[in-house]
């Protein structure tokens, strides 16, 4: 005999809190050309904020800490990711760059002050 049982209640809940997560994040990520989220006491993060402000970019940053939904935002974006390494992650123009090793990468291969440009980060 085969038996299915209902999804619960909690599961719904669970499910929708993620979806409002989702869209928090896209919302955050898209309101400023260069966004960082990022936990507060993570060196990473520090020296990610550092390399920006360093190449004339303010970028908006979102600390998951200092946030009472911070850590289901830090599990939407671990699932953005496919990984379990989430912070910081970086998002240009809306579209998602990805964390440290990414944008490191961008920066070294220099496609990451074209992406800034074109994001309006950066003028020069």
């Amino acid at each position: 005999m085969h038996y299915q049982m209902e999804p619960s209640w909690g599961y719904y809940m669970r499910v929708r809190n993620m979806e409002d997560q989702m869209e928090r994040v896209v919302r955050l990520a898209s309101e400023s050309a260069v966004v960082i989220f990022s936990i507060s006491s993570c060196c990473m993060c520090h020296a990610l904020k550092t390399l920006f402000c360093g190449m004339g970019v303010n970028p908006s940053v979102v600390e998951l800490d200092e946030d009472p939904k911070g850590k289901e935002m830090e599990s939407v974006l671990m699932r953005l990711l496919g990984n379990s390494t989430c912070v910081p992650v970086v998002f240009i123009g809306g579209k998602l760059v990805g964390t440290m090793d990414r944008v490191l990468a961008s920066h070294i291969n220099g496609s990451l002050v074209p992406l800034l440009k074109q994001a309006g980060a950066m003028w020069l």
